[in-house]
């Protein structure tokens, strides 16, 4: 069985997507890089490290390869290798401790595939049975994820708690029962979910496994200075935690949030005092009611004739209207059709073709025949 077989029956167990793949924007560019020195090599879920091709070998995307472990070696596959690779090194804070790498022993022999294939389908049932042996000894834990070195020699257990955990009665049933080194690795719910996958509200592939590296804190501060309705139901991600996404375009939105005057202000005119109900800072115009309670008739102001109107309150004197004119609260962008589209009930033909009446009388006259 060639190594492209076997690794396409291993990309099965994986996330068909390659989880927190980066683009290789140099992979065009021929340099020197025949032969990398470093490589990234990618593992079970997020799980990414850099080893040193000492050995010289011709690497590229997508080949298996054996590098080092402590102990014994671990089976993974190439993502990176050329000069893209010492671009990433910085964002990773290795590039001081490149002598510090581990080494990548050779390219994956059959033997060491099917050792590893092996190895990953005893990681399910493995996950299983450990959560049974800790809920039995009462640990106040969730054992997420189990990830089985290449070798078959050792097991790295991720869990999650809320507090400290006393688990070396847990290891010690855990080497016995399954006859391996047992490493045991604590997680938050933001990189289990990574871990796990799946798909977000916005019906793509959440982000803490596809590109999210880092994990910011994410508080309802967010969400207020973006107006979003606070509900934990649509505001939670798939980990329980608030989304990631709220952080994204918080930044634009303080920004442009300095040029609007503040929703406390009362608006007084001839008419009376008008509310302050929502806004569109990137638009740049602010609703307003003069009923507080009753917003079923909400006035669309510019910022400009807000602040208009505030001076000339702290001057005493109360305008007529809130606008002299109608804002446009209508999108500014005037979509048309460029491509040359045709309707879409181009295909709708309520009359029938020539060719199916021609058909229809064929067969009438054979029939008669």
């Amino acid at each position: 069985m060639s190594q492209n077989d076997n690794k396409e029956k291993i990309d099965s167990y994986f996330n068909p997507c390659c989880k927190l793949d980066a683009y290789n924007w140099l992979r065009e560019i021929s340099d020197n890089f025949d032969i990398p020195d470093v490589v990234e090599v990618r593992f079970k879920n997020t799980r990414k490290e850099y080893f040193r091709n000492v050995n010289e070998l011709r690497l590229k995307r997508n080949d298996i390869i054996a590098v080092e472990s402590s102990p014994g070696h671990d089976i993974g596959i190439v993502t990176l290798a050329g000069g893209i690779v010492h671009k990433q090194l910085p964002k990773n804070r290795l590039e001081s401790e490149l002598s510090e790498l581990k080494k990548v022993y050779r390219k994956a022999k059959p033997a060491d595939i099917d050792k590893w294939r092996e190895a990953i389908e005893l990681e399910t049932q493995t996950m299983l049975q450990s959560r049974k042996i800790a809920e039995k000894l009462k640990l106040d834990m969730k054992i997420g994820d189990v990830e089985f070195q290449g070798d078959k020699t050792k097991a790295v257990f991720y869990y999650i708690a809320d507090e400290r955990v006393d688990f070396r009665e847990l290891i010690k049933i855990l080497a016995e029962t399954f006859r391996i080194r047992i490493e045991m690795r604590q997680i938050g719910a933001r990189q289990e979910a990574g871990k796990i996958g799946g798909i977000g509200t916005c019906g793509r592939e959440i982000c803490c496994s596809t590109f999210i590296t880092n994990f910011v804190s994410v508080t309802t501060h967010a969400a207020r200075v973006q107006e979003v309705s606070l509900n934990p139901q649509k505001l939670a991600g798939q980990c329980g935690k608030l989304k990631c996404c709220l952080n994204y375009e918080l930044p634009g939105y303080v920004e442009a949030q300095n040029n609007i005057p503040s929703k406390e202000i009362v608006l007084k005119t001839s008419k009376g005092e008008a509310y302050y109900q929502k806004n569109d800072v990137y638009r740049g115009i602010m609703w307003y009611s003069y009923n507080h309670d009753k917003i079923q008739t909400i006035v669309p102001v510019p910022v400009e004739r807000v602040k208009e109107i505030i001076k000339l309150n702290a001057e005493g004197k109360l305008p007529d209207e809130l606008i002299t004119f109608q804002a446009d609260t209508s999108s500014s962008s005037d979509y048309k059709n460029d491509v040359g589209q045709e309707s879409l009930t181009r295909f709708e033909n309520k009359n029938p073709s020539n060719k199916r009446n021609k058909k229809r009388s064929s067969r009438k006259n054979r029939n008669n025949k």
